[in-house]
């Protein structure tokens, strides 16, 4: 499978399922997108398919249809620019020009709020679960798209930029793959070649 995720003057993506999310604001005026977040989301959690994430990120989630969301979702209010389902579908909720609501807290070799230059990819899957050989294909394949059309200097995990907050993208995911699949030199992934400033 080859895929051609075309980017369009308004961060829009060719081949990527719209899902327009009003959980978006403008980027700072002197921010433009450096950096790649890699994510992971299932819901309800470990468990894949289903509407529930677009839900999520379009803010219609029935918190009281499970006892997480009902625990842990409830007012929540999230996105990511891009989700990438099990069998390598792009789905996109936020322009690439935007800031997307998927970092929070984060810090990235000291500069702080990565959603100011950042964009987050989530894989739907989770710390306990491999990834899927079509979702390296699309991850792969946007991230060289991304970095043809924006100044990317780096690829991260919610982990890396977060640390002891988050887990994702977890154990499972093969950093290796990704740079073997996009031929991004070892500069692109700072947090696996020289150590973290945390």
């Amino acid at each position: 499978m080859t895929h051609n995720f075309a980017i369009g003057a308004d961060g829009w993506v060719a081949g990527a399922q719209p899902f327009p999310s009003p959980n978006v604001e403008a980027r700072p005026a002197d921010a433009v997108p450096t950096l790649i977040v890699v994510h992971n989301i299932s819901l309800p959690p470990g468990e894949f398919g289903g509407g529930a994430i677009a839900d999520l990120f379009l803010n219609r989630l029935d918190c009281d249809a499970h006892p997480y969301y009902a625990a842990h979702l409830r007012g929540v209010r999230v996105s990511a620019h891009f989700v990438i389902r099990r069998d390598g579908t792009l789905e996109q909720f936020v322009s690439c020009n935007e800031r997307a609501w998927h970092a929070g807290a984060s810090n990235f070799f000291g500069r702080e709020r990565c959603n100011d230059f950042s964009i987050g990819v989530e894989l739907e899957g989770s710390d306990a679960a491999a990834f899927e050989a079509a979702q390296y294909q699309t991850l792969s394949a946007l991230a060289q798209s991304l970095a043809a059309h924006y100044p990317i200097t780096a690829l991260a995990g919610h982990s890396d930029i977060a640390p002891g907050r988050k887990t994702d993208p977890g154990p499972h995911f093969d950093w290796a793959r990704l740079q073997r699949e996009t031929s991004f030199p070892d500069q692109y992934f700072p947090y696996r070649y020289r150590p973290a400033a945390r």
